[in-house]
């Protein structure tokens, strides 16, 4: 049996995550945003981690560290690259690396831009991927110590997964990306249907995660820079497609 998947929102747009195998019990948590928002989804579920996996060092995603660590005394594992960063750090990870999870073998995937540490966790057996501030549906994280070259190839290795793999995210931004990513690929009709299903959703307080690599290949402009509409779009016919994306990037830090 896949893993059980609790999503929530957490603070004013992050996400958090429970990760449950359903036969042992065994509980992980992606990223630690907001320790109230946590214990409530605990409490509701009654889901107790015991294991966080912490994909980078910025303060919205390990605030609650050393409060689950007190309350749970769960391990927490981090990128080894940002390790001095992050509080409480048990065990750290790095590239290619290996978690058994029930059974189940995570995958690490080094994906720095966002930061230069950044790591995501991949299920392969059941088919998921946390990809936290790295790649978001219809976007993809501001470049706040890595340049975009360097964030360009870690989108690549996650659009390499399984099209069907589901996506999930640090952030609700989905409204916002599709906004932008309509200026960037106008004539593409499976993003302007999307554009539409994502405004019903957040109309009704509904959230739009996960996605699928599928998905994103098909309407995320960070992952279509090779596209011959988006390049005529932006008048960059001739550019390489590192050199589009830090285009896209640059466009959407100003829109």
């Amino acid at each position: 049996m896949t893993i059980e998947i609790e999503q929530f929102n957490c603070r004013s747009d992050n996400f958090g995550v429970l990760v449950r195998d359903p036969a042992s019990g065994l509980t992980a948590l992606i990223d630690a945003p907001e320790e109230s928002t946590i214990l409530a989804a605990i409490e509701r579920t009654g889901w107790t981690p015991s294991l966080i996996l912490t994909t980078h060092h910025h303060a919205d995603h390990v605030e609650a560290n050393l409060a689950l660590k007190s309350r749970f005394g769960l391990k927490i594992m981090a990128p080894a690259k940002e390790a001095d960063k992050i509080p409480g750090v048990d065990q750290t990870v790095g590239d290619g690396d290996t978690i058994d999870f029930a059974g189940e073998k995570i995958s690490v995937i080094a994906t720095p831009g966002h930061t230069a540490g950044h790591v995501s966790y991949c299920f392969p057996k059941s088919g998921v991927a946390f990809t936290a501030d790295t790649l978001f549906a219809l976007g993809c994280g501001r470049l706040f110590e890595c340049e975009p070259d360097i964030m360009h190839d870690s989108l690549n290795k996650l659009a390499a997964l399984p099209k069907e793999t589901k996506v999930y995210c640090g952030h609700e931004y989905t409204l916002s990306n599709a906004r932008f990513a309509v200026t960037i690929d106008p004539t593409n009709e499976a993003l302007a249907e999307r554009l539409k299903l994502i405004e019903a959703l957040r109309a009704d307080g509904k959230a739009t995660l996960p996605t699928t690599i599928g998905e994103e290949l098909a309407t995320n402009p960070f992952l279509r820079c090779g596209d011959p509409a988006i390049r005529a779009n932006l008048g960059m016919t001739a550019a390489s497609d590192a050199e589009v994306f830090a285009e896209i990037r640059k466009r959407k830090d100003n829109f």
